[in-house]
């Protein structure tokens, strides 16, 4: 019988899984086997989004384990995003609706907004804008977002990229609470003080980039090659990847590693049978430096980028 991850409950009654498989950069044949991949060993929460242009190979992947009978559709949790060339309400119900498409489901079970910011919307082809920057307030794309529940085309809603004050803003206005935030967070970026806001407030944290997106020529980041971190994997018979992850759903954060390598893909998944001491949890803290990964710097000067607030 095939293991699952824990889930957790949103605050919407709904359930999620606290580990799932990210797909950004996972282009074309690597998302499809990716997703194959990751199904068969247990994976029940699969993320996507529009602007990764891998949903359709994401749904194939999906639609043929179904099909193979390896899961059942309300099995797997699915997640895209609302990109930003759609922040328009005029496009948001077109946009859900061509991610649908793209996926080949009726519905996905949750539909983030991926960044505060909105783009220029010159056509749909042009994924990832133009960095034309618009004024639409992301608080209109909310309310058209909050549509699509009561059209049955998402089963939750959330935020991506969300700092402390815009998330305020959110639920001060909203009709329908945001489920999640979707932010970078990993040992050298832990995000304390906006993963306290956000349990207060009874939104999940998910975890983007949650291993920094290594690179081992650079020995990058310091987390997975320094050797405390070796000597913790030692001590549990695991590989610091694992223990790295396993340390974020000890913090509450949901994280969504990234492979395209089946081997890694099994490894990620592989935290849910040990647990960190009091102690070697603590240790963690150690790296962090709050240097981010992903700054999205070419909106910096935007009235709406969510990185100028220190949270």
């Amino acid at each position: 019988m095939t293991n699952l991850a824990p889930t957790i409950k949103l605050n919407n009654g709904r359930e999620m899984p606290i580990l799932g498989l990210g797909t950004w950069k996972s282009f074309e044949s690597d998302a499809y086997h990716s997703t194959r991949h990751a199904l068969e060993m247990g994976y029940r929460l699969i993320d996507t989004a529009f602007v990764y242009e891998n949903e359709a190979e994401v749904g194939q992947g999906i639609a043929e384990k179904i099909a193979e009978g390896v899961v059942s559709r309300d099995e797997v949790f699915v997640t895209t995003k609302l990109g930003g060339i759609h922040h328009d309400p005029a496009l948001v119900e077109r946009a859900c609706r061509m991610s649908l498409s793209n996926l080949g489901l009726e519905y996905v079970d949750l539909y983030l907004m991926h960044m505060p910011v909105g783009q220029k919307f010159h056509n749909d082809s042009n994924v990832h804008g133009t960095l034309e920057l618009t004024d639409v307030d992301y608080l209109d794309t909310w309310r058209e977002m909050e549509k699509l529940v009561d059209l049955g085309l998402v089963r939750s809603i959330g935020l991506s990229n969300f700092n402390a004050a815009q998330t305020d803003r959110v639920l001060a206005h909203c009709c329908i609470r945001p489920v999640v935030n979707q932010v970078e967070c990993h040992p050298g970026f832990q995000q304390r003080q906006l993963r306290e806001h956000a349990q207060q407030n009874g939104v999940v944290i998910c975890a983007y980039c949650p291993l920094a997106r290594p690179q081992p020529a650079r020995q990058w980041p310091p987390f997975l090659y320094d050797e405390h971190t070796h000597k913790l994997a030692q001590k549990y018979g695991c590989t610091p990847a694992q223990i790295c992850l396993r340390y974020l759903v000890q913090l509450g954060v949901v994280p969504l590693p990234k492979s395209s390598n089946k081997a890694r893909i099994e490894e990620n998944f592989r935290v849910f049978n040990f647990e960190l001491s009091p102690e070697d949890f603590r240790s963690i803290e150690r790296y962090h430096t709050g240097q981010r990964t992903v700054p999205f710097s070419g909106m910096a000067g935007h009235k709406f980028y969510p990185f100028n607030d220190e949270f």
